[in-house]
Formats: structure tokens, sequence, C-alpha cells
């Protein structure tokens, strides 16, 4: 079985409802909740996956919790100049 994301425009969606109720037996039409939440789920999905095997593989480099707010506090010092 595949899945696929299916866009259908407005004019041809009750069309394309009765294709697929005459071919029910081997069409499954199910709502992704993950899509009804965020429009970007998928995208973002794939994306976190790219940073996560980035830091894992060290392409990028992770600072720590400490050092994070020394150079938040440095800058916003800067700012208040």
């Amino acid at each position: 079985m595949h899945t696929l994301t299916v866009n259908i425009q407005d004019s041809v969606f009750q069309e394309f409802l009765n294709f697929v109720s005459k071919r029910k037996e081997k069409i499954e039409i199910t709502k992704d909740k993950n899509l009804e939440y965020d429009s970007y789920f998928y995208e973002r999905k794939q994306e976190l996956q790219k940073d996560i095997d980035d830091i894992d593989n060290g392409k990028i480099k992770m600072i720590n919790n400490e050092d994070f707010w020394d150079e938040i506090d440095s800058f916003t010092e800067s700012l208040q100049k």
C-alpha cells in the first residue's frame, strides 16, 4: 500500500469522492491529524531530523546552557552601551 497527500480543487472535490467511493475496497481515505494542526508538519519534521543528524555527525556544534546565557548576557550588555 502507498500513502499520498492529495490536494484537490474545490470544483472537483465531489467528483473525486465519487471516484474513490466506487473503489473503496482498494482506496482508504483518512484525515491526517498532523496536517490539521500544522500544514507544514512533514516539512518541519524532515528539517528537524536533518538538524539532529547534523548535530549527531558533528556538522553543527552545540553549546552548553551556561555558554549560551553568557553570550546572551554579553549581547544585551552591548545593546545598553
